[in-house]
């Protein structure tokens, strides 16, 4: 996927609002919390997102794929390059990463996403 599409899709989640981060990443949140990263100053752009303790392993053995530098403690990966996985692979690892930081976030806020 290309940056844009990732931009497209990520904003379609509700309460999802995109920064700039540390100068040269496009960060995603959800209710202020981080579940997507884009390094938008390396070519080719790498990203990092949340996944579940029971897939970390075997993601980070995957070719193109390993820990998150500072994050992977709280089961974050990158993907050294954005054009690795296909379209469908990344909207599941996206999906999976908004769901695990929304999850987390107090009832009171998650009911308020679902009304919007």
């Amino acid at each position: 996927m290309e940056i844009e599409e990732i931009q497209q899709f990520c904003l379609d989640f509700p309460g999802v609002t995109e920064e700039i981060k540390w100068e040269h990443n496009l960060c995603f949140l959800v209710a202020g919390k981080l579940f997507l990263l884009v390094s938008l100053d390396e070519i080719p752009p790498r990203a990092s997102f949340k996944v579940r303790e029971d897939d970390f392993d075997e993601i980070c053995c995957k070719t193109g794929f390993r820990q998150a530098p500072y994050f992977a403690r709280n089961k974050w990966i990158m993907v050294e390059d954005i054009a690795l996985p296909d379209r469908n692979t990344w909207k599941a690892f996206i999906n999976n990463s908004y769901e695990l930081v929304r999850m987390k976030l107090p009832a009171k806020t998650r009911k308020e996403l679902d009304d919007t």
